[in-house]
């Protein structure tokens, strides 16, 4: 059986450019400007179309936003959802209101992801799961994601905005749903470690806390 497995295994150079595209991917906050050549966007985008989606739905559809004046819209409206958040967040709204969120005004590119209208004829798998959409399209974003950091390129993802008025701006079919603005692009360097954490706003919580067996909560037993 192992030998089957490494049998089927990469390269140890390939293995190694996965893990670290993985370790090293960041969600970023600051773009150099520039450009991300069409033909290096579309293989991105393949990425992102060959990510797994429950019962083959592809939910996923990506917009590209190429005019100044509806950049500066999406902006507007993240502002005000950063604003309305931080008064949210209570005694930690000053801190919030620090934190850089967005790039999509310095980004080479933005684009909107948003799940496909018409998914309630989709099933298969989502009977009792319906929100398997939304879990198929995140997968679909961190494929692009990746392929964005071994591209050399930096990717952030914004989810400060009101779905309908992303929607309405956007002029999208009811039933529709946007679920990410993307800012892609060159950057001066990749942060050495997320900038949520850098900020000292949250940290990377120890993986063996989060693995249990048999039950939750149950700490996992030693290998045999």
């Amino acid at each position: 059986m192992v030998e089957a497995v490494r049998s089927h295994a990469f390269s140890a150079p390939e293995i190694a450019a996965v893990y670290r595209a993985i370790d090293e991917r960041r969600d970023m906050r600051h773009f150099s400007g520039g450009e991300v050549a069409p033909e290096l966007m579309r293989r991105l985008l393949q990425a992102a179309h060959h990510a797994p989606s429950v019962g083959f739905m592809q939910p996923w559809r990506f917009i590209r936003i190429s005019t100044r004046p509806l950049r500066e819209a999406l902006h507007a409206l993240v502002e005000r959802e950063r604003v309305l958040t931080a008064r949210a967040l209570g005694e930690r709204e000053e801190e919030f209101m620090r934190l850089k969120v967005e790039g999509l005004l310095s980004a080479a590119e933005v684009w909107v992801v948003a799940l496909a209208d018409g998914r309630e004829k989709h099933v298969f798998g989502r009977r009792t799961l319906p929100h398997m959409d939304l879990a198929s399209a995140a997968c679909a974003i961190q494929n692009l994601w990746l392929a964005a950091r071994a591209e050399g390129l930096g990717m952030g993802w914004v989810s400060l905005f009101e779905p309908g008025a992303v929607s309405a701006l956007l002029q999208m079919p009811p039933g529709a749903e946007p679920i990410a603005l993307l800012c892609i692009g060159p950057v001066d360097g990749f942060y050495e470690e997320p900038m949520l954490q850098k900020e000292r706003w949250a940290r990377r919580s120890p993986l063996d806390d989060l693995i249990y067996e048999d039950s939750w909560g149950r700490a996992m037993t030693a290998a045999a």
